[in-house]
């Protein structure tokens, strides 16, 4: 019987697998039952509600959206409100909708590669080039796309893309079936180099599920502002605080709270995004809704405090390094490299000692050289993890995962140089003349494809600044040497210490 079963699941595996490799428009099953199944009964509801919602200001650099998810009769307005909140004359190059699984439970994430998308509007185009590379990729995504079928949540955020926008990008529809967080910081880091202001992330969720009206008010206020917050430890708290008050009919506060989670997990650390609450309801609002079990509805937005391409706040060399910080970070690093080699595992870390600077999350890169030579260099960009924390991993990474040098040895060790780099905040460049040798590392970024090479790199090997965008745009970025000619351009400073012996 054993052996049965594990046939009929090879058998399962196969055909799943062979599926996706066929195209197959995923077909409408919301239609004439969240929302009207015609498209002109679709289209003058859409219109009721975009005129009917609230409106925000016109000029609002939006990088995402908290939309809700239920029959437009319940939530449509307040999904409108959501939308509205984008300049009706952006675009973008993709949207990425993401929701949380009702049907199916597993453990990761899954993205529809093998067709388009279909509403009674008409066909809603799939991004299969970056669906097809999130899956090849992250094992975080290797999920079957029958998760899609009969889920509504992304579904029923379309009308409202094709209705609204000018210009329909195409879309990369997620499917997370997870509650695990870990799992759910993985597909955010999976997600990650598409989160950037060329792309719209639209979070379909809705929050209360069944309380009173006055429960509902009271519980989506509190979630909602943990959002607002912007940091993914206040929202998971808030969700266990509002679990715990045992609240009469309540069984969820955010039936999609894994996605708005990813999208924290997205945003967290970048001080020039901020979300904002453009307007609430719940069904008990609506005409055919009544008052004693209600769903509730936020709409969110996801904005950049940017004017003009100018960021509002801060500086792009905002951030110091004292001597005491500076002789930690290099503790922490000395420490996880030696730990390692004495096999005594990680580094333990007194954080109650570690000052707030340090607590930031920012990008690093640990550098080892013997007799200047280059030993190991690994870091992060950019990331979601507080410097100490970035700096030990950077430091264990650069002595024994760097695929271009074996494992350091003790002997090796000893006749090692550290050099720490933190890296600053990025601004983005039009004109090469703005690139200050020995001051600036640079960013290059095309499509799928983005490289980097620290400040210290062109001085110490002589380039001119043709000669480090060359370099970059080669060896790091995978563009071919001319390839900085059309791709975006940044700068950053990066705060390189060195330890004194």
């Amino acid at each position: 019987m054993r052996a049965i079963f594990i046939v009929l699941l090879s058998i399962f595996i196969i055909m799943e697998t062979f599926s996706q490799n066929i195209t197959t428009d995923r077909q409408p099953v919301a239609a004439g039952k969240f929302y009207p199944g015609d498209k002109d009964t679709l289209e003058m509801t859409l219109s009721q509600l975009f005129g009917d919602c609230k409106k925000s200001p016109a000029n609002l650099n939006v990088r995402a959206i908290i939309s809700p998810h239920a029959g437009y009769q319940y939530s449509g307005k307040v999904a409108a409100s959501a939308f509205s909140a984008i300049p009706k004359d952006a675009v973008f190059k993709n949207i990425f909708i993401i929701g949380s699984s009702h049907v199916m439970y597993f453990n990761g994430a899954s993205v529809y590669n093998c067709g388009d998308y279909i509403t009674p509007l008409g066909k809603v185009p799939v991004n299969k080039e970056i669906a097809n590379k999130l899956i090849n990729d992250n094992k975080v995504f290797k999920f079957p796309i029958s998760a899609h079928i009969q889920e509504h949540s992304i579904e029923n955020q379309l009308p409202f893309i094709q209705y609204y926008f000018k210009v329909i990008p195409t879309i990369v529809p997620v499917i997370i079936g997870t509650d695990d967080e870990n799992t759910v910081k993985k597909v955010a880091e999976a997600l990650r180099p598409w989160f950037t202001p060329e792309n719209l992330f639209v979070i379909s969720s809705d929050f209360s599920h069944y309380p009173s009206y006055k429960d509902a008010n009271e519980n989506d206020k509190l979630t909602a502002l943990s959002i607002i917050s912007g940091d993914p430890k206040t929202f998971l708290k808030t969700l266990s605080d509002n679990s715990a008050k045992q609240i009469p009919g309540l069984v969820t506060s955010m039936c999609g709270w894994t996605s708005g989670l990813t999208l924290l997990y997205l945003a967290e650390g970048d001080h020039n995004l901020e979300i904002k609450l453009i307007d609430y309801a719940n069904s008990g609002d609506s005409k055919v809704g009544g008052k004693a079990e209600v769903v509730g509805y936020n709409a969110l937005v996801m904005i950049d405090k940017k004017i003009n391409g100018k960021h509002t706040g801060g500086s792009e060399s905002s951030f110091t390094i004292t001597a005491e910080e500076k002789k930690q970070l290099f503790a922490i690093a000395k420490g996880s490299i030696q730990s390692m080699l004495d096999h005594k595992g990680k580094f333990v870390i007194d954080e109650n000692s570690i000052p707030e600077n340090l607590k930031k999350p920012m990008g690093a890169f640990v550098t080892l050289k013997i007799n200047g030579a280059l030993r190991g260099c690994i870091g992060r960009f950019i990331s979601s993890e507080p410097l100490f924390r970035v700096v030990q991993e950077s430091a264990i990474s650069s002595a024994f995962e760097d695929p271009r040098f074996s494992p350091i040895t003790k002997n090796e060790y000893k006749n090692t140089d550290i050099e720490i780099t933190v890296i600053g905040p990025l601004k983005r460049i039009k004109n090469i003349n703005e690139i200050v040798l020995g001051k600036h590392g640079i960013y290059i970024k095309k499509d799928n494809r983005s490289g980097t090479m620290l400040p210290q790199v062109a001085t110490e090997n002589g380039w001119t600044v043709e000669e480090f965008l060359g370099f970059t745009s080669r060896d790091k970025a995978g563009l071919g040497w001319d390839g900085w000619k059309d791709a975006e351009l940044s700068i950053y400073e990066g705060v390189v210490l060195e330890e004194n012996k």
